[in-house]
Protein backbone atom coordinates (compact mmCIF):
# COMPACT_ATOMS: atom_id res chain seq x y z
CA UNK A 1 0.00 0.00 0.00
CA UNK A 2 1.09 3.43 -0.92
CA UNK A 3 2.19 5.51 1.87
CA UNK A 4 -0.61 8.29 0.55
CA UNK A 5 -3.34 5.90 0.24
CA UNK A 6 -2.47 4.75 3.88
CA UNK A 7 -3.11 7.85 5.29
CA UNK A 8 -6.14 8.61 3.38
CA UNK A 9 -7.34 5.24 4.99
CA UNK A 10 -6.17 5.96 8.51
CA UNK A 11 -8.04 9.85 8.20
CA UNK A 12 -10.86 8.00 6.95
CA UNK A 13 -11.15 5.31 10.00
CA UNK A 14 -10.25 8.36 12.56
CA UNK A 15 -13.13 10.38 11.31
CA UNK A 16 -15.64 7.71 11.34
CA UNK A 17 -14.41 6.29 15.09
CA UNK A 18 -13.88 9.47 16.31
CA UNK A 19 -17.92 9.80 15.53
CA UNK A 20 -18.67 7.19 16.79
CA UNK A 21 -17.06 7.12 20.18
CA UNK A 22 -18.33 10.51 20.87
CA UNK A 23 -21.70 10.31 20.00
CA UNK A 24 -22.86 6.79 20.16
CA UNK A 25 -20.15 5.14 22.61
CA UNK A 26 -18.80 8.06 25.24
CA UNK A 27 -21.45 7.38 27.63
CA UNK A 28 -21.83 3.98 27.59
CA UNK A 29 -18.39 3.21 27.03
CA UNK A 30 -17.96 4.29 30.51
CA UNK A 31 -20.51 3.35 32.63
CA UNK A 32 -19.81 -0.38 31.33
CA UNK A 33 -15.99 -0.06 31.65
CA UNK A 34 -15.09 2.69 34.53
CA UNK A 35 -14.70 1.59 37.53
CA UNK A 36 -14.35 -1.55 36.70
CA UNK A 37 -10.66 -1.49 36.96
CA UNK A 38 -10.53 -3.45 39.86
CA UNK A 39 -6.97 -5.49 40.53
CA UNK A 40 -6.86 -8.48 42.50
CA UNK A 41 -5.00 -7.85 45.70
CA UNK A 42 -5.56 -10.72 48.15
CA UNK A 43 -7.33 -13.01 50.17
CA UNK A 44 -9.27 -13.44 53.34
CA UNK A 45 -11.42 -15.30 55.55
CA UNK A 46 -14.46 -14.42 55.12
CA UNK A 47 -16.06 -11.89 57.95
CA UNK A 48 -19.78 -11.01 58.76
CA UNK A 49 -20.82 -8.14 56.21
CA UNK A 50 -19.14 -9.65 53.66
CA UNK A 51 -20.59 -9.58 50.01
CA UNK A 52 -21.83 -13.49 49.46
CA UNK A 53 -20.51 -12.76 45.59
CA UNK A 54 -17.05 -12.01 46.58
CA UNK A 55 -16.22 -15.17 47.87
CA UNK A 56 -13.63 -17.39 46.22
CA UNK A 57 -15.21 -21.12 45.88
CA UNK A 58 -11.83 -22.32 45.07
CA UNK A 59 -9.91 -21.29 48.43
CA UNK A 60 -13.51 -21.88 50.36
CA UNK A 61 -13.32 -25.54 49.34
CA UNK A 62 -9.36 -25.77 50.00
CA UNK A 63 -9.61 -25.07 52.92
CA UNK A 64 -13.16 -26.17 53.95
CA UNK A 65 -13.99 -22.77 55.61
CA UNK A 66 -15.36 -19.18 53.38
CA UNK A 67 -12.61 -17.14 52.34
CA UNK A 68 -13.02 -13.76 49.69
CA UNK A 69 -11.27 -11.76 47.11
CA UNK A 70 -10.01 -8.78 47.90
CA UNK A 71 -9.74 -6.21 44.93
CA UNK A 72 -7.72 -2.41 44.91
CA UNK A 73 -9.58 -0.17 42.70
CA UNK A 74 -6.92 1.20 40.13
CA UNK A 75 -7.08 4.91 39.61
CA UNK A 76 -7.24 4.62 35.19
CA UNK A 77 -8.35 1.64 33.46
CA UNK A 78 -5.89 0.25 30.78
CA UNK A 79 -7.65 -1.28 27.45
CA UNK A 80 -5.65 -4.08 25.36
CA UNK A 81 -7.06 -4.86 22.05
CA UNK A 82 -6.13 -8.50 21.07
CA UNK A 83 -6.29 -8.25 17.57
CA UNK A 84 -6.31 -11.70 15.27
CA UNK A 85 -4.13 -10.29 11.74
CA UNK A 86 -4.12 -14.43 11.01
CA UNK A 87 -4.75 -15.15 6.37
CA UNK A 88 -8.64 -15.69 7.53
CA UNK A 89 -9.26 -12.54 8.54
CA UNK A 90 -8.34 -10.96 4.60
CA UNK A 91 -11.88 -12.95 3.91
CA UNK A 92 -14.97 -10.78 2.33
CA UNK A 93 -17.54 -11.85 0.16
CA UNK A 94 -19.62 -8.87 0.08
CA UNK A 95 -18.99 -5.27 1.38
CA UNK A 96 -15.89 -5.67 2.76
CA UNK A 97 -12.74 -8.14 4.19
CA UNK A 98 -13.61 -8.90 7.78
CA UNK A 99 -9.66 -7.52 8.51
CA UNK A 100 -11.39 -4.10 7.54
CA UNK A 101 -14.09 -4.65 9.53
CA UNK A 102 -12.05 -5.70 12.63
CA UNK A 103 -9.96 -2.11 12.63
CA UNK A 104 -13.04 0.48 12.75
CA UNK A 105 -14.03 -1.74 15.70
CA UNK A 106 -10.79 -1.50 17.11
CA UNK A 107 -10.24 2.14 16.34
CA UNK A 108 -13.49 2.44 17.97
CA UNK A 109 -13.01 1.20 21.23
CA UNK A 110 -9.46 2.97 21.24
CA UNK A 111 -10.69 6.19 20.82
CA UNK A 112 -13.49 5.75 23.60
CA UNK A 113 -11.21 4.72 25.41
CA UNK A 114 -8.96 7.54 25.52
CA UNK A 115 -11.61 10.00 25.48
CA UNK A 116 -12.23 8.41 29.12
CA UNK A 117 -8.56 9.12 30.09
CA UNK A 118 -7.68 5.49 29.94
CA UNK A 119 -4.27 4.02 27.93
CA UNK A 120 -4.94 2.14 25.51
CA UNK A 121 -2.38 -1.15 23.90
CA UNK A 122 -2.66 -3.66 21.16
CA UNK A 123 -1.49 -6.80 20.13
CA UNK A 124 -1.26 -8.65 16.93
CA UNK A 125 -1.69 -12.34 16.73
CA UNK A 126 -1.41 -15.51 14.25
CA UNK A 127 -0.29 -18.20 15.62
CA UNK A 128 2.25 -15.79 17.78
CA UNK A 129 2.64 -12.48 18.68
CA UNK A 130 3.25 -11.06 15.95
CA UNK A 131 3.55 -7.10 17.42
CA UNK A 132 3.26 -5.87 21.10
CA UNK A 133 1.84 -2.16 21.40
CA UNK A 134 1.99 -0.81 25.22
CA UNK A 135 -0.66 0.58 26.45
CA UNK A 136 -1.00 4.42 25.93
CA UNK A 137 -2.84 7.49 26.21
CA UNK A 138 -3.70 10.03 23.21
CA UNK A 139 -5.09 10.57 19.82
CA UNK A 140 -1.36 9.85 18.32
CA UNK A 141 -1.38 6.30 19.84
CA UNK A 142 -4.65 5.53 18.66
CA UNK A 143 -3.73 6.35 14.93
CA UNK A 144 -0.58 4.64 15.18
CA UNK A 145 -2.39 1.29 16.33
CA UNK A 146 -4.40 2.26 13.09
CA UNK A 147 -2.09 2.61 10.51
CA UNK A 148 -0.45 -1.06 12.03
CA UNK A 149 -3.77 -2.61 11.22
CA UNK A 150 -4.03 -1.08 8.07
CA UNK A 151 -0.71 -1.90 7.00
CA UNK A 152 0.73 -5.16 9.04
CA UNK A 153 1.89 -7.91 7.59
CA UNK A 154 1.82 -11.13 9.56
CA UNK A 155 4.69 -13.52 9.15
CA UNK A 156 2.32 -16.47 9.95
CA UNK A 157 -0.39 -17.09 8.45
CA UNK A 158 -2.63 -19.88 10.87
CA UNK A 159 -4.35 -19.11 14.00
CA UNK A 160 -3.28 -20.04 18.00
CA UNK A 161 -4.86 -17.63 21.06
CA UNK A 162 -2.10 -20.04 23.79
CA UNK A 163 0.72 -17.71 23.23
CA UNK A 164 -1.28 -14.21 22.90
CA UNK A 165 -2.95 -15.17 26.69
CA UNK A 166 0.60 -16.16 28.21
CA UNK A 167 2.25 -12.83 26.53
CA UNK A 168 -0.37 -10.49 27.92
CA UNK A 169 -0.26 -12.13 31.50
CA UNK A 170 3.52 -11.49 31.34
CA UNK A 171 3.84 -7.50 30.00
CA UNK A 172 0.49 -6.76 31.98
CA UNK A 173 0.72 -7.31 35.39
CA UNK A 174 -1.97 -5.57 36.75
CA UNK A 175 -5.63 -6.23 35.67
CA UNK A 176 -6.71 -4.61 32.75
CA UNK A 177 -10.19 -4.70 30.41
CA UNK A 178 -9.10 -6.59 27.21
CA UNK A 179 -11.06 -7.32 23.80
CA UNK A 180 -10.12 -9.88 21.95
CA UNK A 181 -11.44 -9.77 18.17
CA UNK A 182 -11.17 -12.06 16.06
CA UNK A 183 -12.77 -14.05 13.28
CA UNK A 184 -11.98 -17.38 15.59
CA UNK A 185 -14.97 -20.63 15.51
CA UNK A 186 -14.19 -23.14 17.83
CA UNK A 187 -11.24 -21.54 19.49
CA UNK A 188 -12.31 -22.01 23.30
CA UNK A 189 -9.77 -24.02 25.10
CA UNK A 190 -8.14 -24.00 28.37
CA UNK A 191 -5.84 -21.01 28.07
CA UNK A 192 -8.83 -18.76 27.93
CA UNK A 193 -9.93 -19.83 31.11
CA UNK A 194 -6.94 -19.06 32.93
CA UNK A 195 -6.37 -15.60 31.17
CA UNK A 196 -9.90 -14.41 32.03
CA UNK A 197 -9.53 -15.35 35.45
CA UNK A 198 -6.66 -12.57 35.81
CA UNK A 199 -8.45 -10.12 33.36
CA UNK A 200 -11.70 -8.93 32.19
CA UNK A 201 -12.36 -10.19 29.00
CA UNK A 202 -15.05 -8.98 25.96
CA UNK A 203 -14.99 -10.48 22.90
CA UNK A 204 -15.65 -9.58 19.45
CA UNK A 205 -16.39 -12.30 16.79
CA UNK A 206 -16.39 -10.99 13.35
CA UNK A 207 -17.25 -13.01 10.63
CA UNK A 208 -18.65 -12.83 6.95
CA UNK A 209 -21.96 -14.87 5.90
CA UNK A 210 -20.36 -16.61 3.15
CA UNK A 211 -18.47 -18.77 5.20
CA UNK A 212 -21.46 -20.39 6.78
CA UNK A 213 -23.02 -21.37 3.87
CA UNK A 214 -21.66 -22.84 0.38
CA UNK A 215 -23.38 -21.76 -2.48
CA UNK A 216 -24.20 -24.02 -5.83
CA UNK A 217 -21.17 -23.09 -8.31
CA UNK A 218 -20.24 -26.58 -9.16
CA UNK A 219 -17.01 -28.28 -8.67
CA UNK A 220 -14.69 -25.65 -7.27
CA UNK A 221 -10.77 -25.31 -6.05
CA UNK A 222 -11.07 -24.38 -2.64
CA UNK A 223 -8.30 -22.86 -0.09
CA UNK A 224 -7.49 -22.72 3.56
CA UNK A 225 -6.69 -19.06 3.98
CA UNK A 226 -4.60 -20.39 7.12
CA UNK A 227 -3.18 -23.59 5.82
CA UNK A 228 -3.06 -23.03 2.53
CA UNK A 229 -4.35 -26.75 1.96
CA UNK A 230 -6.38 -26.82 -1.51
CA UNK A 231 -8.96 -29.41 -2.50
CA UNK A 232 -11.87 -29.38 -4.65
CA UNK A 233 -15.26 -29.58 -3.31
CA UNK A 234 -18.19 -30.32 -5.25
CA UNK A 235 -20.62 -27.51 -4.02
CA UNK A 236 -23.60 -28.58 -6.76
CA UNK A 237 -23.93 -31.55 -3.70
CA UNK A 238 -26.60 -30.82 -1.44
CA UNK A 239 -25.34 -32.88 1.22
CA UNK A 240 -21.98 -31.31 1.08
CA UNK A 241 -23.06 -27.86 1.62
CA UNK A 242 -25.49 -29.21 4.27
CA UNK A 243 -22.57 -30.78 6.20
CA UNK A 244 -20.43 -27.55 5.51
CA UNK A 245 -23.18 -25.44 7.39
CA UNK A 246 -23.50 -27.47 10.14
CA UNK A 247 -20.23 -28.08 10.50
CA UNK A 248 -19.39 -23.95 10.83
CA UNK A 249 -22.94 -23.51 12.80
CA UNK A 250 -21.27 -26.34 15.68
CA UNK A 251 -17.72 -24.55 15.55
CA UNK A 252 -19.61 -21.22 16.49
CA UNK A 253 -21.39 -22.95 18.93
CA UNK A 254 -18.47 -24.62 20.55
CA UNK A 255 -17.03 -20.64 20.50
CA UNK A 256 -20.07 -19.13 22.70
CA UNK A 257 -20.85 -21.65 24.60
CA UNK A 258 -17.51 -21.37 25.79
CA UNK A 259 -17.90 -17.69 26.48
CA UNK A 260 -21.22 -18.49 28.37
CA UNK A 261 -19.68 -21.05 30.56
CA UNK A 262 -16.65 -18.36 31.71
CA UNK A 263 -19.51 -15.55 31.89
CA UNK A 264 -17.03 -13.94 28.91
CA UNK A 265 -19.02 -10.69 27.25
CA UNK A 266 -18.96 -10.72 23.64
CA UNK A 267 -21.11 -10.43 20.34
CA UNK A 268 -21.10 -11.75 16.53
CA UNK A 269 -20.88 -9.29 14.04
CA UNK A 270 -20.52 -9.69 9.96
CA UNK A 271 -19.05 -7.39 7.59
CA UNK A 272 -22.01 -6.82 5.84
CA UNK A 273 -23.86 -5.75 9.11
CA UNK A 274 -23.96 -2.71 11.04
CA UNK A 275 -21.45 -3.50 13.90
CA UNK A 276 -22.65 -0.44 15.71
CA UNK A 277 -25.80 -1.99 16.69
CA UNK A 278 -24.00 -5.19 18.24
CA UNK A 279 -21.49 -3.02 20.02
CA UNK A 280 -24.53 -1.25 21.98
CA UNK A 281 -25.84 -4.22 22.52
CA UNK A 282 -22.38 -5.33 24.49
CA UNK A 283 -21.74 -1.98 26.57
CA UNK A 284 -25.71 -2.21 27.48
CA UNK A 285 -25.37 -6.01 28.85
CA UNK A 286 -22.10 -4.96 30.93
CA UNK A 287 -23.89 -1.75 32.10
CA UNK A 288 -26.71 -4.19 33.61
CA UNK A 289 -24.38 -6.65 35.50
Amino acid sequence: MEYSELIKKVHKIEIKAKGLSRNVFAGQYKSAFKGRGMTFSEVREYAYGDEVRSIDWNVTARYNKPFVKVFEEERELALMLMIDVSGSTGFGSRTCLKTETITEIAAILAFSAISNNDKVGALLFSDKVEMYIPPKKGSAHCLRIIRELLSFKPKDTATSFIEPFVYINNVIKRHCTCFLISDGLGMFDKSLSIFARKHDVCSILVNDKAEFELNDLGVVLTEDLETKQRIWVDTSDKQTRQLFKEYMLNAQKTTTDGFKKLGIDYVTVFTDSDYTKELIKLFANRERL
